[in-house]
């Protein structure tokens, strides 16, 4: 796992509760925590601190995972406003990872490995999103959805229908964008 993920957690945790905070995840999950954007890490290491977090929480690791991943999504859109700019709406950002993001991280982080979407239009004008990876982090992603659409000032509903978490072999989710919110 590239240390910018690292980096982005210690980010969220210390804004919303305070470098203080950091340290007793650093210290519940019995690590170090001296991480470079650069660098990787093993990935056991970001599921310490999930794990961590879930106990200090008592919230589901799953739920800190959407947590981190919507209140990263600010710190992402600042940082790489490229990736942001070229969109007015969520859906078509969501349909760039693939083609866009991912293949930039890999330029950026040498030896990154992202997870793989696919993605198919509905009928009823929903999206039905595939979320392929070994890392298991659909919670993450499912986050980084719900804090674009903040971003781009709209809603949706994402409804995780299939989870490796349960035993199936990939997710399969199903977003359903809604209006922009006015003003």
């Amino acid at each position: 796992m590239k240390g910018l993920v690292f980096n982005l957690l210690e980010e969220v945790v210390t804004r919303h509760q305070g470098e203080d905070a950091w340290d007793a995840l650093l210290e519940g999950a019995g690590l170090e925590g001296a991480y470079t954007s650069l660098g990787s890490y093993p990935d056991e290491q970001l599921h310490r601190l999930v794990g961590a977090a879930s106990q200090a929480l008592d919230m589901p690791p799953f739920e800190v995972l959407r947590w981190f991943g919507r209140e990263a999504m600010p710190l992402l859109a600042s940082r790489y406003p490229a990736y942001f700019s070229p969109h007015s709406s969520t859906r078509p950002f969501v349909l760039s990872v693939n083609q866009i993001i991912h293949p930039e991280v890999r330029n950026i982080y040498p030896g990154a490995d992202v997870p793989t979407f696919g993605f198919r239009d509905e009928p009823d004008g929903s999206l039905m999103m595939t979320y392929r990876s070994p890392r298991r982090l659909c919670a993450l992603a499912h986050g980084f959805i719900e804090g674009a659409a903040v971003h781009f000032g709209e809603t949706l509903w994402f409804d995780h229908l299939t989870c490796m978490h349960k035993g199936d072999p990939e997710c399969h989710c199903r977003i359903t964008f809604h209006q922009q919110r006015q003003g």
